[in-house]
């Protein structure tokens, strides 16, 4: 069995890392032979290579692990308002595949390829996965205020001038939530006088209070994302589990909050993000508790929707994958023929290392690698 996983894995960073490569280069080309002369045009082809390269491990989470997305939705937001007006995603920052889940939903609302988020300024120079982020506009901070306010100012201006949809994620915390952060973040809490929150780290207002006005009649709403995996499911909800073909099951509340329900004032908008955190503490802790989002957490119940997936993300995977596996037979057959030894072995040594990008990558993943930023005292 682990023989047949590890081919699995093999496939599919090949047919990732090979999408994304020929993505990159057709992104280029956008932005220096269209772009400069019909953006519109652009950023509509530009979809189509984002979401290409997205619906591959959608395509895997989904059709080969079988992972199971249960949400629960307002059926007027999801009709009228969620994948058809542009939004500012908040979401806990609590699993290593939350990233995942929140592709998954957006595909389902016809939203994956103008699915965006602020990020870490040097996740853009990462191959092929950051450039295809940079390319398709993501919102790259440096975490220095002063630099970071001009940024998000000019970037939400670009972001919100998009024809079609755009999601922008903004994980408020700031980080992913660990244990240690957690303890600092309730330390943080306790001396400021701020409520104690049990299952997130104490939301960071700045990027939120900034972004307020220029999102101001340009974004209509906030599109609030609550995420859960039962505590004593097995596989664990990790990006591994899902390479493997071990189907994992992500409960997600999602809701909208119209921007206009957002005071004006910096400090009262900070005090709203705050009570806002308050509620979605309230909605974890309800589904850790009882299993159930509304139970306890005083939250209007909504009905629970269980998304198919959607054959779009398996053509998509399967083209691309028998693209790569011909490419590579072709290769490697036809430098054994010619006597190529040197091009024989190139082909091996590009699948190490495109299984080894693989790997290293779900490594990072890990929470137990995530990033100390968030572990000495706030400021």
């Amino acid at each position: 069995m682990g023989n047949y996983k590890g081919l699995g894995r093999l496939l599919i960073a090949v047919t990732f890392f090979t999408c994304g490569f020929f993505v990159n280069i057709a992104q280029l080309l956008l932005i220096v032979l269209v772009r400069p002369f019909d953006k519109r045009l652009s950023r509509s082809i530009m979809y189509y290579l984002t979401y290409s390269f997205y619906g591959i491990l959608v395509c895997v989470a989904e059709w080969y692990a079988g992972s199971k997305l249960h949400v629960f939705i307002d059926p007027e937001d999801e009709k009228y308002f969620l994948g058809k007006e542009h939004a500012l995603l908040l979401m806990n920052h609590t699993y290593e595949i939350d990233w995942l889940t929140a592709w998954m939903i957006s595909d389902k609302l016809g939203n994956l390829g103008n699915t965006k988020a602020y990020a870490k300024k040097m996740l853009r120079y990462v191959p092929i996965l950051g450039w295809v982020w940079w390319m398709a506009e993501f919102i790259f901070l440096d975490r220095n205020f002063d630099k970071d306010k001009i940024v998000i100012k000019n970037q939400l201006t670009e972001v919100y001038s998009y024809p079609d949809p755009v999601w922008l994620l903004l994980n408020a915390e700031g980080t992913r939530f660990t244990p240690a952060k957690h303890e600092l973040s309730v330390k943080f809490a306790e001396e400021r006088g701020l409520p104690i929150l049990k299952h997130h780290l104490i939301p960071r207002t700045k990027g939120f209070i900034t972004s307020l006005p220029t999102m101001r009649g340009i974004c209509p709403g906030i599109h609030d994302i609550n995420l859960a995996f039962k505590r004593t499911a097995e596989p664990k909800p990790t990006m591994l589990s899902q390479l493997n073909g071990e189907a994992v099951e992500p409960y997600m509340y999602i809701r909208r909050v119209p921007l206009s329900v957002v005071p004006e004032g910096e400090k009262e908008a900070a005090q709203w993000m705050q009570d806002f955190y308050v509620e979605k503490d309230k909605l974890i802790d309800s589904f850790h508790e009882t299993g159930d989002f509304f139970k306890t957490s005083g939250v209007k119940a909504v009905p629970e929707k269980i998304y198919k997936p959607r054959l779009s993300t398996l053509l998509n995977f399967i083209g691309w994958a028998s693209f790569s596996t011909l490419l590579i037979l072709y290769y490697m057959v036809t430098s054994l023929l010619a006597g190529n030894w040197i091009g024989f072995f190139t082909v091996f040594s590009i699948l190490a290392g495109f299984y080894g990008l693989m790997e290293h990558a779900v490594n990072a993943s890990k929470i137990s690698k995530a990033s100390a930023y968030g572990t000495s005292a706030k400021k």
